[in-house]
């Protein structure tokens, strides 16, 4: 025997939809299809009604007794196009603020970076100089040593 004293579903009844009811879910669907999705206007309020009774009978414990609001949670309230005000200026979040300020500041970095004032330029420069002459003179060693041979080649001739 299971203990705990829960049975299984298997021994109970089943449920079967009124015919009626059917009918009537059918002609809502029917209506809510030609109206092109807008809620059928249903001649009697009772529905709304008893779907409201019904959350209120839902409430388990004391939640039907105590309304509870949680305070921190903020509620989107939708506006009107006419009551949104586009002339103010949207005030920025700190990240995109902070964005802005980053991209300023790299823009800044890199204008006098070119302009050759930063100390990573400068060094840079000082690289490229001393890269430029060290070809410069590979170059000059070339060129004599090609001279020397085309002189040795002109003796050999001779």
């Amino acid at each position: 025997m299971p203990r705990g004293g829960k049975k299984g579903h298997k021994g109970r009844g089943k449920q079967f939809s009124n015919p009626e009811e059917i009918d009537r879910q059918m002609r809502l669907e029917r209506e809510k299809e030609e109206n092109g999705g807008a809620a059928p206007e249903s001649p009697s309020g009772s529905e709304e009604e008893s779907s409201d009774e019904d959350y209120d009978q839902k409430k388990k414990g004391v939640e039907g007794l105590i309304e509870i609001e949680n305070p921190n949670r903020v509620t989107q309230k939708s506006k009107k196009v006419a009551e949104i005000d586009v002339s103010v200026p949207k005030e920025l979040s700190r990240r995109e603020r902070e964005e802005i300020e980053k991209q300023k500041a790299k823009e800044r970095y890199m204008k006098l970076h070119l302009e050759g004032k930063t100390e990573q330029a400068r060094a840079d420069l000082a690289r490229l100089a001393i890269i430029k002459k060290q070809r410069e003179e590979a170059a000059r060693k070339r060129e004599e040593l090609r001279k020397v041979k085309e002189e040795a080649e002109a003796k050999s001739k001779r």
